[in-house]
């Protein structure tokens, strides 16, 4: 036998045209979409999420499926019914794996009904108004420092929930009292104040991680809107700035209070809780995003 020559013979060139990668690539994104569809239809309530994120799924799953099938029998046709079967498993194996996955990282969204009947905790804070005192009925600029300083020691501790239009027993009050205040008494510009008002606390980093929804909840007197705002822990330390010519606050979470650090407890809290290096920032931040569920 003669020995062939590779360099010669050059470059093997598979006679695929262009056309059929294209329509090959469409059938996998349809069989994909098929495949996950039965995958979140199977799961039902336990796979909640987007088409896109079950389609990626179902590919990975079925490349799976297909591996297994190869491996149980490197005969079997691509349409036969165990590769079809193995694949179809396998993207439902993949959907619910990210499905457990997620549910245990970010356990579903309590409603503000189920936080309500919790009570106050360390992580769980309910606030009547925002900007008026209860006491005087008039506008304070108090009690939105009671509101920042509260959102500013959720953050730079382990993330929490603020609850507005709740009084400390748990009972919805709504937000009328502070809607009031408003140029126009509604939602949305209470949202729009609001958002305003941690960009200026504490920076446009800082405000954009911090969560604000507004949603109504049954009381004995019909619908009460109730102002929920999500900390997530910070990746770095956050101060509050009360005024152009304050000084900076520093401020941490203790049991059910929000406590203010003087310099030197600032300084050692945040060497323990942000240490330095790039490879201890990194840890830090793996920490934080792994810390606190969202939507407690």
């Amino acid at each position: 036998m003669h020995a062939v020559n590779l360099a010669a013979v050059g470059p093997i060139e598979f006679a695929v045209p262009v056309w059929a990668t294209a329509i090959a690539l469409v059938v996998v994104l349809i069989i994909a979409w098929a495949f996950g569809g039965v995958a979140r239809w199977t799961l039902r309530d336990r796979a909640k999420m987007n088409v896109t994120t079950s389609i990626v799924l179902s590919i990975v799953g079925t490349a799976i499926g297909l591996l297994i099938a190869g491996a149980l029998d490197s005969n079997l046709k691509l349409w036969s019914g165990l590769t079809v079967i193995l694949g179809l498993v396998g993207s439902i194996a993949a959907v619910f794996t990210y499905t457990a996955v997620i549910a245990r990282v970010h356990p579903p969204r309590a409603t503000l009904t189920e936080l309500m009947a919790a009570g106050e905790s360390d992580r769980l804070e309910f606030k009547s108004t925002a900007r008026v005192n209860m006491h005087t009925g008039e506008k304070d600029a108090r009690m939105e420092h009671v509101i920042v300083k509260t959102v500013s020691g959720f953050l730079n501790s382990g993330g929490g929930t603020l609850l507005i239009g709740v009084d400390d027993d748990g009972r919805p009050l709504g937000l009328d009292r502070d809607y009031a205040t408003m140029k126009v008494p509604d939602a949305d510009r209470f949202e729009l104040w609001l958002r305003d008002l941690f960009s200026t606390s504490f920076g446009q980093n800082a405000a954009a991680a911090i969560g604000v929804t507004i949603e109504d909840v049954a009381a004995d007197d019909g619908q009460r809107p109730v102002c929920r705002i999500i900390c997530s822990p910070s990746t770095r330390p956050v101060y509050l700035r009360p005024g152009k010519k304050a000084d900076p606050e520093f401020w941490v979470r203790s049991g059910n209070s929000t406590r203010q650090l003087t310099i030197d407890e600032a300084a050692e809290y945040i060497m323990s809780r942000w240490p330095l290096g790039a490879g201890s920032a990194i840890a830090a931040q793996v920490r934080a995003a792994v810390r606190f569920s969202i939507d407690r």
